[in-house]
């Protein structure tokens, strides 16, 4: 992550920071801040049109806003501009037919219900 820091803040140079891979073909990720301890994290989502989350299961809240495209799942579809959370023990998959750039923010990672790579970031 290329950020900078002043006393009380950190600012992130988010165009500068590279796209990192998550193991799940097509999507990518920035983190833009991360607590080691809990594990809590906010993240740039950019995942390419068709793109799938295989079933995972939100161990904390989950909270996502769509800046480009959209997310589908089983119980509805969250479009550019729109925010969707999700309660913690929700279980779903999700894809982006279109493609999408969303935030998440979470307050801790997801387990993931299909198999995924050990370096995963996302989870």
């Amino acid at each position: 992550m290329n950020a900078a820091s002043s006393a009380d803040s950190i600012y992130v140079d988010v165009a500068n920071t590279p796209w990192e891979p998550t193991g799940f073909p097509g999507i990518s990720i920035k983190i833009l801040w991360q607590d080691d301890r809990s594990g809590a994290y906010t993240a740039l989502f950019k995942a390419e049109p068709g793109a799938h989350l295989p079933l995972h299961r939100h161990v904390g809240v989950e909270q996502t806003f769509i800046l480009e495209g959209r997310l589908v799942d089983d119980e509805g579809e969250c479009t550019a501009g729109n925010f969707v959370w999700r309660k913690a023990g929700s279980i779903h998959q999700a894809h982006a037919p279109d493609g999408l750039v969303g935030i998440g923010i979470f307050q801790e990672p997801n387990e993931f219900l299909a198999s995924r790579p050990a370096d995963d970031p996302t989870g």
